[in-house]
């Protein structure tokens, strides 16, 4: 389809890009890291920046295998702008950026393609808002591309190259565009072979879908665009294989794909039907449009396979590919997660836009869908009434008094007061039979999920993080002669993060004691920034208040420096941790340290 309209063409892609900002970079800085997986992100990068190597990612002082650079690099760029430590207080809006301009810049593509190419003769330039706010909107994603990590940046690169796959074969001229292989690299170099295998799927399943399958295939030139792929995603693997041989292959390989599909780490192990069931969570609250926007695109899927149509009009055929390429890759897997499911979000939106489409006249469909959606509206609003019930059951050892904190704050009564006045504009809007409902009922839920979502990040990085950082700083400003500095009990890789130290992680329990003692002695790792001094009569001590009570660190000698949250320093002796770890030994416990993975997050 022609570029028409340049003029409207802007205005759209300006209102999705004020939408996107609102929902994906307002206030991306204002809050600390969450704890587990986003601190070691932000460490890898923020180290790369300041050692200046760039090629290994490491975090406290041990490599990280765990995902390829990509979002490392984009991370360690925003960490290497001048003044970073003055606009970036907290270091994590450069940390959060590569996510959150990843879902932006998506969105932006799904409101240029839809706009570009009209579905079903629909000619308004609502629609590409409507698939643009449908992404945005949901709940993975408003969560995801505000987190230090690289899923998000995933759906991003490899949603970006499958829109632009399916406009090269959509477009009428024969250019030779190679930006969507470009994209495919950039999503491999972002989680790796996934990245590849997911874009192979949907492109296979389309093409097998389509009579003129062959002029397609060669109007994307996989033989020219693969070997640019690989050019641009392979030579960081190879490197890294050179430089660190077996222990990178392990965990890169081994690990973290192999081993994640064909067997169940770290106790993800969840039923074949889960992401059934994530669908249903993850484009909430229109979740009965999506479905109504697949069963659609099914019956176009079903017409194109038996007879030939124009390209230009098989973008919901596509994205119905797209969507169960992802459902089944990963429903296979045997480890399963939510974020799993966010490389399907796109397609999801664009097909919530096909029942925008479908669905502007007043027809019994119409009306059991709006019926349908206003009973799970309803739903949402009776849940924070009885929030009493559900507010009790929150038992968080991190948090111990944030069921009273959330009453306090004010937070459940915006809750009360937003769904059930969503709730009845949606009926009002229904029983008006109002056009474009769905955009509007958007457009509220975006200013709700502002009004929300702000106070409840606030409220959780002041109850789970800022006694992380104020501790941080009590150890900066305590610690002697360069002491080591240790955690116990409740694991929090922020520490590293925010004190810049080595930090060595050990459970609270007898053996855990003696690991300490013993690697303290043996186990010497690097850091670039400032280097502990092993050999220091003494060492630094942050253990909560659960593990402080056990008797077997309660026993030893130590000196309190200060407390935030439930979260104690201590100053102890290494000779008094010496001391008491021998008598454990003597006593028949042993260390273990060296048969697990230490400090495995």
């Amino acid at each position: 389809m022609i570029l028409h309209n340049s003029k409207k063409r802007l205005l759209t892609s300006i209102m999705v890009l004020i939408f996107g900002i609102i929902i994906f970079i307002f206030g991306l800085g204002t809050t600390g890291l969450v704890d587990e997986t986003p601190p070691l992100f932000a460490a890898a990068a923020r180290a790369m920046s300041e050692s200046g190597d760039w090629l290994t990612p490491k975090v406290n002082g041990m490599f990280r295998f765990d995902k390829p650079p990509l979002i490392y690099w984009l991370m360690g760029f925003f960490y290497s702008l001048p003044k970073n430590e003055i606009w970036d207080s907290f270091g994590t809006l450069s940390a959060r950026l590569p996510s959150a301009l990843g879902s932006l810049f998506l969105m932006l593509m799904i409101g240029d393609t839809l706009f570009c190419w009209p579905q079903n003769g629909d000619r308004q330039f609502l629609t590409p808002i409507v698939a643009s706010l449908g992404f945005a909107l949901s709940p993975l994603i408003i969560i995801w591309s505000r987190t230090a990590v690289s899923d998000a940046l995933l759906t991003g690169t490899l949603g970006i190259s499958l829109l632009l796959f399916w406009r090269r074969m959509a477009s009428e001229n024969n250019d030779q565009c190679i930006s969507s292989w470009v994209f495919l690299g950039f999503a491999i170099l972002t989680k790796g072979p996934v990245a590849l295998v997911l874009a192979i799927f949907t492109i296979t399943s389309f093409l097998l879908s389509q009579k003129n399958w062959k002029t397609l295939l060669s109007k994307i030139n996989p033989k020219k665009g693969l070997l640019i792929t690989i050019l641009i995603s392979v030579p960081w693997y190879i490197l890294e294989l050179i430089k660190e041989g077996k222990p990178f292959w392990d965990n890169f390989f081994g690990y973290h794909n192999f081993q994640r599909y064909t067997s169940v780490v770290n106790n993800h192990a969840e039923p074949f039907w889960f992401f059934l069931y994530i669908m249903i969570l993850a484009s909430l609250p229109f979740t009965p449009f999506l479905y109504h926007g697949i069963f659609r695109a099914f019956k176009d899927f079903l017409k194109s396979s038996r007879e030939s149509c124009n390209v230009t009009e098989t973008l919901y055929t596509f994205s119905l590919c797209w969507l169960i390429s992802v459902l089944i890759f990963f429903s296979l897997s045997a480890t399963k997660l939510p974020s799993y499911w966010l490389p399907a979000i796109p397609p999801a939106a664009i097909l919530i836009s096909n029942s925008f489409i479908n669905l502007k006249n007043s027809t019994k469909s119409y009306q059991y869908l709006w019926i349908f959606n206003i009973l799970i509206l309803f739903g949402i609003s009776m849940a924070f009434f009885l929030s009493n019930i559900w507010l009790s059951s929150i038992n968080d050892p991190e948090m111990p008094n944030l069921a009273s904190e959330l009453i306090s704050s004010g937070i459940i009564f915006k809750a009360k007061l937003f769904f059930s006045s969503f709730t009845l504009l949606a009926i009002i809007l229904f029983s008006l039979k109002i056009k474009n409902i769905l955009l509007y009922l958007q457009i509220l839920f975006l200013i709700g999920q502002a009004f929300l979502m702000s106070p409840i990040r606030k409220l959780a990085d002041t109850s789970r993080q800022l006694p992380l950082r104020n501790i941080s700083k009590l150890i900066s400003d305590s610690r002697e002669g360069k002491e080591t500095l240790a955690m116990i009990g409740i694991r929090k890789p922020s520490l590293h993060f925010y004190s810049r130290q080595i930090v060595f992680y050990e459970p609270n329990t007898k053996e855990g004691l003696i690991n300490l003692s013993h690697r303290l002695n043996t186990d010497r790792r690097e850091n670039y920034e400032d280097q502990p001094d092993y050999e220091y009569k003494s060492l630094l001590v942050v253990i909560d208040e659960y593990s402080s009570r056990n008797q077997q660190w309660s026993k030893i000698n130590h000196q309190k420096l200060g407390k935030y949250g439930i979260y104690n320093l201590w100053r102890i002796q290494k000779s008094d941790l010496n001391k008491y770890s021998e008598f454990l030994v003597n006593s028949g416990y042993k260390a273990d340290w060296k048969n697990r993975k230490v400090e495995k997050f």
